[in-house]
């Protein structure tokens, strides 16, 4: 059976609610697990902060809550963390005025000042202090654009050494739509070739007949070196996931997201992880078909073309989740869950590597 602890728990530590996970493992083996604090309500905005706990025993007790990011009384959130092969972690997050919620956003009553923008930030020290924030919005988000989110879930770092950060955005409306609808979802992500100093604009996949609406994205590089990126379809295509491949990191999708209905579940975030030795991808997800619940991993060993059942957490109300492999033997599961309603907590499972392989 899986270890398991609760790292963050609403209405605990100053904060009504907890919502939107990431976890990565240092190079010194820190597991940082990262969410969105928010201080007065469960809502998606608001005043909102980054959260941080760390665990320097695999994720069995945690030391006390920090902030990683925050924006004042406004919004900081989507962490969207990664640590590089210097040792340095990065934080790619985003910012907006706490007025600023998703409706008026998609529907341009927000000003461009107060709306979603992209900063980052770092840690030198295993995330026991942070940098200074730096604004990176005017390199990675299109004029016009109006909603952007980066992952949720942690960034990686490519073999080559690019730092890849999976998003979503949308477009504004045509004709007499207003905004709000499904089909302007578009997804993209932003990339960087000197470990977090400049970045750029990589792929970005439009598609506004409605077929396929990519919004929150997870990516894994693959054996081969291809990028496996999959997403949130916020469609009614076949299943509530889409997937494509990019051949040169991120830059370019071989061909558009498509759907992949092998992984059935309700519309929500999921998280990616490539295994080495052996060589498995893994997805988790809830995957109950008409609510937030069951969470499992599922596995594939052909690069996301097929998937399989591998883990079970349990039956209850799941939502959002994130990846991370501790140690040779073991994989985290952290995710959001609750007895009642899938927002109670944040918990962190310690899955042993024999149950996914």
């Amino acid at each position: 059976m899986a270890e398991t602890t609760v790292p963050f728990r609403a209405g605990r530590d100053g904060h009504a609610s907890y919502r939107i996970p990431a976890v990565v493992v240092t190079a010194a083996g820190t597991l940082l697990v990262f969410c969105e604090g928010r201080v007065d309500s469960a809502s998606d905005h608001g005043h909102i902060e980054i959260v941080l706990r760390r665990s320097t025993d695999g994720g069995r007790t945690w030391g006390p809550l920090q902030v990683a990011a925050s924006n004042g009384t406004d919004l900081a959130g989507n962490p969207a963390p990664v640590v590089l092969d210097t040792g340095r972690v990065l934080l790619v997050h985003v910012r907006s005025a706490a007025s600023a919620s998703e409706d008026l956003i998609l529907r341009g009553q927000v000003g461009e000042a107060d709306g979603r923008r992209v900063w980052v930030r770092h840690s030198d020290d295993d995330g026991v202090t942070w940098s200074s924030p730096r604004e990176i919005t005017d390199q990675v988000k299109r004029p016009g654009w109006r909603w952007y989110a980066t992952t949720p879930g942690h960034a990686l770092q490519l073999r080559s050494g690019r730092v890849v950060v999976p998003a979503n955005h949308t477009l504004p409306p045509t004709g007499t739509d207003v905004g709000t609808e499904a089909k302007y979802n578009g997804g993209h992500c932003l990339f960087s070739d000197d470990r977090g100093e400049t970045w750029s604009l990589g792929y970005v996949d439009d598609n506004t007949d409605g077929y396929i609406n990519a919004n929150e994205t997870t990516a894994a590089e693959l054996p081969d070196g291809r990028v496996y990126f999959n997403t949130r379809n916020d469609s009614p295509s076949p299943g509530n996931r889409a997937d494509a491949h990019s051949e040169d990191g991120g830059e370019t999708l071989r061909i558009p997201f498509r759907p992949q209905a092998g992984l059935d579940g309700p519309v929500c975030q999921g998280s990616l992880l490539q295994l080495h030795d052996p060589d498995v991808l893994l997805f988790s997800g809830p995957a109950f078909p008409s609510a937030r619940a069951l969470m499992i991993i599922r596995a594939s060993t052909d690069g996301g073309r097929t998937w399989r059942p591998a883990y079970t957490a349990d039956g209850l109300p799941a939502a959002y989740s994130d990846l991370v492999r501790v140690d040779p033997a073991t994989v985290g599961l952290l995710h959001e869950t609750g007895d009642f309603g899938p927002y109670e907590r944040i918990a962190f499972r310690r899955v042993p590597v024999t149950r996914l392989t």
